[in-house]
């Protein structure tokens, strides 16, 4: 199966930056399905993300606010913060991988 034709033609658009968080938010989606996962370690300038929920308000006036929660990949770049959305779950690999990380550090 190929992918569509305008989805590569905006890929092929997205500068370096941009790229990296389509990388992230991928093996992101990817780290909870079957197949094989792109390993970023051997990759060198491929920043790690940390996985954060977060409730968050829309802006409007909705008696529903905050929304939530949805999950976030968080990483530095460049010597400054990105963030990229994953949403509303958390693929089970990457959320057993976060509740080994939080055992090990000894926080609640």
């Amino acid at each position: 199966m190929s992918l569509p034709r305008d989805l590569v033609r905006s890929i092929r658009g997205l500068d370096e930056h941009q790229l990296r968080r389509l990388l992230i938010l991928a093996r992101g989606l990817l780290i909870g399905s079957a197949g094989p996962v792109l390993d970023l370690e051997s990759m060198p300038d491929v920043p790690r993300p940390t996985y954060r929920q977060e409730w968050v308000r829309c802006g409007k006036a909705c008696t529903a606010c905050p929304h939530g929660p949805y999950w976030y990949a968080y990483w530095r770049e460049d010597g400054k913060a990105r963030s990229q959305y994953i949403g509303r779950e958390l693929a089970v690999d990457v959320a057993r991988l976060c509740a080994d990380a939080e055992d090990r550090s000894g926080l609640p």
